[in-house]
C-alpha cells in the first residue's frame, strides 16, 4: 500500500498523481492523506495541459477538459475523499478509458459531480474523515456495533442500506475477514448471508469449524454497488475507503484477540497483508499479523460462484476446505 500524502490542492495532488501514473500504480494500492500547509512546489506542467495540436505524441498522457474542469472544482471542496476518487477516473482514463466523462451512473464520476456541485452551490460540507471519531472506546462488541450503525466516515454510507457489522462471539478464536456486504448482506445487516456465504458455511462445516465458533466481518461495512437495472452490482472498494474503515476493524480485533486471523480475498489480504500480496500465491501459508499470533490468507467464497466450470468450482472449493482445516487445527493446538 502506498501512502500519499499532499498539501490540500489541486497542484499537490497532481504531482503525486503524474508520479503514480507514470508507475501504473492502481486506485487500490493508493491511501491518499492531507498534509497541514500548502503545497511547496508550484503546479508542473504537462498532466492537465490540452494538446496543442493533433500531432502531439499518444504516448504523453493528456485529459479531457471536462477533466480538468471537474478536477478544480472537486479540488476546492473539504472532503478528504476527493483525491482517491479523482485518482481513480484519472487512472481509467489513462488505461484508455478516455470517454468515461460522457458516462451517466457511473460511481465514481457521480461522487465527483456532487461535489462539484456542492462547491459550486456554495454548500459547506463537513469532510468525510475516516470512521476514527465514530469508534467508541469499549471492549463491548454490541456497543461497537451500535456506533457503527451511525457512521459517517467515508462517502459509501450514502447509498447503502445500513452498515453491516461483525458478527460471533466475543471469545471466538478465529476472525475471518472479507472483503465487503453484498446485496442480500446490506439488505438484511449481516455478513456472509447471501450466496457466498452459503458456501462459506459449508466450507466451514467440512472444516470441522463451525460457524457459531468464530467471528466474521469484512474489511469495509457498507455494500459498494453500481445499479444495472433493478440489480445492484458489486464494486471493489478503494483504498481510502478501505482506510476509512479500517478502525472499526482494529476495534474488533482489539476485542476478540483472535489466536488466528483469516483473509477471504485478495483485498482482505492486501488490506492486512500488504499490496504485494497475491492469494493464487501465498494463500494456505500461516504469517505473523500485529492482529494475532497467526494469519492465514484463503480465496473468498465468491470465487467458487464465479468459477468457469464445476471443476474449477470444486478446485477453489477444495482448497477454502483445507485452508480452514488448517486454522481449526491451529487454534485447538
Amino acid at each position: 500500500m502506498r501512502e500519499i500524502r499532499i498539501a490540500p490542492t489541486l497542484e499537490s495532488w497532481r504531482t503525486a498523481a503524474r508520479r503514480l501514473i507514470a508507475e501504473r500504480v492502481p486506485p487500490a494500492d493508493v491511501v491518499w492523506q492531507e498534509a497541514s500547509g500548502s503545497a511547496t512546489n508550484a503546479a508542473e506542467p504537462g498532466l492537465f495541459d490540452a494538446p496543442a495540436a493533433p500531432e502531439q505524441p499518444a504516448a504523453e498522457l493528456t485529459v479531457p477538459r471536462a477533466f480538468v474542469e471537474l478536477a478544480r472544482m472537486v479540488a476546492a471542496h473539504n472532503d478528504p475523499g476527493r483525491w482517491g476518487l479523482l485518482y481513480s477516473v484519472l487512472f481509467r482514463i489513462a488505461s484508455g478509458n478516455r470517454d468515461i466523462l460522457l458516462k451517466r451512473g457511473d460511481p465514481e464520476l457521480d461522487s465527483l459531480r456532487r461535489l462539484a456541485a456542492d462547491v459550486e452551490e456554495g454548500r459547506v460540507v463537513a469532510p468525510a474523515s475516516g470512521a476514527g471519531a465514530f469508534v467508541p472506546r469499549t471492549q463491548d462488541l454490541s456497543e461497537l456495533a451500535r456506533a457503527a450503525a451511525s457512521c459517517r466516515g467515508c462517502d459509501l454510507y450514502r447509498r447503502a442500506t445500513q452498515t453491516v457489522f461483525g458478527k460471533g462471539p466475543g471469545s471466538a478464536r478465529a476472525v475471518l475477514v472479507g472483503e465487503q456486504p453484498g446485496d442480500s448482506e446490506d439488505l438484511q445487516g449481516a455478513p456472509f448471508v447471501g450466496p457466498a456465504g452459503e458456501v462459506l458455511d459449508k466450507a466451514l462445516i467440512d472444516a470441522g469449524l463451525p460457524r457459531e465458533e468464530v467471528y466474521v466481518t469484512n474489511v469495509v461495512k457498507h455494500f459498494k454497488f453500481v445499479e444495472r437495472g433493478k440489480r445492484r452490482i458489486h464494486q471493489t472498494p478503494v483504498a481510502s475507503e478501505i482506510a476509512a474503515c479500517r478502525p472499526w476493524l482494529e476495534a474488533e480485533l482489539e476485542v476478540i484477540r483472535p489466536k488466528v486471523l483469516v483473509c477471504l480475498g485478495a483485498t482482505a489480504s492486501r488490506a492486512l497483508v500488504g499490496p504485494d500480496f497475491r492469494i493464487t500465491r501465498d494463500r494456505g501459508k500461516f504469517l505473523e499479523s500485529a492482529w494475532a499470533p497467526k494469519l492465514l490468507a484463503t480465496y473468498h467464497p465468491s470465487a467458487v460462484l464465479r468459477a468457469e466450470d464445476e471443476a474449477g468450482q470444486q478446485s477453489i472449493y477444495g482448497a477454502i476446505v483445507g485452508d480452514l482445516k488448517l486454522v481449526a487445527e491451529a487454534i485447538r493446538t
